[in-house]
């Protein structure tokens, strides 16, 4: 067996249409593209009492191992990592709002990931995917990559007003009151969320192995043993899972998890052209990489993993296989070794490749019929909406509602499907009773 027919067997690679450099470059540009996750993830974690070092330790062995499911499972080149939004609602809605200890939101996620391998194996999660419309899917990747010119340029303006800091407008979950009214503080950057009512106690030993406190501190050195996980892997809190907070908050991540994931996978498959029949290959086993990588990250103390829309960044190298994939999970494990050179890397060194990505989504509006105004109006509100709420979920969700009225006042229900209706009406009780 030859090494093309290796390549093809474990990663999907085809000969004919891909190169084997150009598919290791990709992965090497997705995951420069998203290494700050590696640096910021420990700061948001450590604000409500979570080890900083373990926490690193963590984010780069589920991040690799997420992502080599997804490289030999559904031999896709889309990378995966503790979610950007998911953790800031772990650590600063579920902890530090609501006042719960860091172990009844690891329980909340394990309870995420468990529902998402049943949901996904029962195909609830392809029928969501194909019921969406085509007009809503080509708005997805142009709301993304507007997502990324705000956020992104935001953050960079941050670290230049103040190097040292992380910007929590990295973040497009934490909603403020729009993409252009953010409350700054004394020296420009986004408030931080109020300190808890029931803080959580911290331990000593949570210094013990703690990285620098930022992605843009000095230099730290170049290679050392990573920490160990102890202090936060298997630390669930069952006392509390029939509660309706708990029900409150499983259902957020779901909401926020799938609907982010479903997001990402269309848009980048959309614009890298790599749909087939409009629906995106492996999808069932793009999800169950999500799934099983929250599960377990879960139980080594990760807030829930979800598909980097950073991975669009080596689909514009030309990334179009696992082998992408599995070259970002290489590095993801190099970095375990090299954890104070790659702590040292400022994010804001990642902001402009970005902005670039964010233009190079915006190519499928010109798919979209912009004389009917029953296909173009929902698919503007999908795409102006991520931006302005900083999340991709809402976008997605506000855009299928208007969709489904839309074409109901319209005279229009031969366009809609019983999913969407049903997706509609779900979507709006998830609005009334979660917010």
């Amino acid at each position: 067996m030859n090494k093309t027919t290796t390549l093809t067997r474990l990663f999907g690679f085809d000969p004919q249409t891909m190169n084997v450099r150009t598919e290791i470059i990709a992965g090497i540009t997705t995951f420069l593209t998203m290494a700050y996750i590696l640096a910021v993830n420990p700061n948001i974690m450590g604000d409500i009492g979570m080890d900083k070092g373990a926490i690193f330790t963590t984010t780069a062995i589920i991040s690799m191992f997420s992502t080599l499911i997804m490289a030999l499972y559904a031999r896709l080149p889309f990378a995966l990592a503790p979610g950007m939004g998911l953790n800031a609602f772990f650590a600063y809605t579920v902890c530090t709002k609501m006042g719960y200890d860091w172990s009844f939101a690891l329980t909340a996620v394990l309870i995420e990931g468990v529902a998402f391998i049943i949901l996904t194996e029962t195909n609830l999660r392809d029928a969501i995917v194909n019921a969406i419309p085509a007009s809503i899917r080509n708005a997805i990747g142009p709301g993304i990559g507007l997502l990324h010119r705000f956020h992104r340029t935001e953050e960079w303006r941050c670290h230049r007003l103040q190097p040292g800091h992380v910007c929590h407008a990295r973040n497009h979950h934490l909603r403020p009151r729009t993409a252009l009214h953010h409350r700054p503080c004394a020296d420009g950057h986004t408030a931080h969320p109020q300190r808890p009512r029931r803080p959580t106690a911290r331990h000593p030993r949570h210094d013990a192995h703690r990285p620098t406190d930022g992605p843009d501190h000095i230099f730290g050195g170049v290679a050392g043993l990573p920490p160990s996980i102890a202090l936060i892997a298997f630390k669930f809190d069952f006392t509390h899972v029939f509660t309706v907070d708990m029900l409150i908050v499983v259902l957020t991540f779901l909401f926020i998890d799938m609907f982010d994931t479903i997001g990402t996978l269309v848009g980048v498959s959309t614009k890298a052209g790599m749909l087939r029949n409009g629906q995106v290959p492996h999808l069932k086993r793009a999800f169950m990489a999500d799934a099983v990588g929250t599960t377990i990250g879960s139980m080594m103390g990760s807030s829930a993993i979800a598909t980097y829309v950073e991975s669009a960044s080596g689909v514009a190298q030309g990334g179009r296989s696992g082998l992408t994939a599995f070259t970002t999970a290489v590095c993801f494990a190099v970095a375990l070794i090299f954890a104070p050179l790659f702590l040292s890397i400022p994010g804001s060194a990642t902001c402009p490749v970005l902005v670039i990505v964010g233009l190079f989504m915006l190519s499928p509006i010109r798919d979209i019929d912009l004389d009917d105004y029953s296909e173009s109006l929902p698919a503007f509100i999908c795409l102006v909406l991520m931006p302005l709420t900083y999340s991709i979920s809402d976008g997605i969700l506000i855009g299928i509602i208007s969709y489904v009225v839309l074409n109901l006042l319209g005279g229009k229900r031969r366009k809609l499907t019983p999913t969407m209706y049903v997706l509609a009406v779900l979507f709006i009780l998830k609005y009334v009773f979660i917010g």
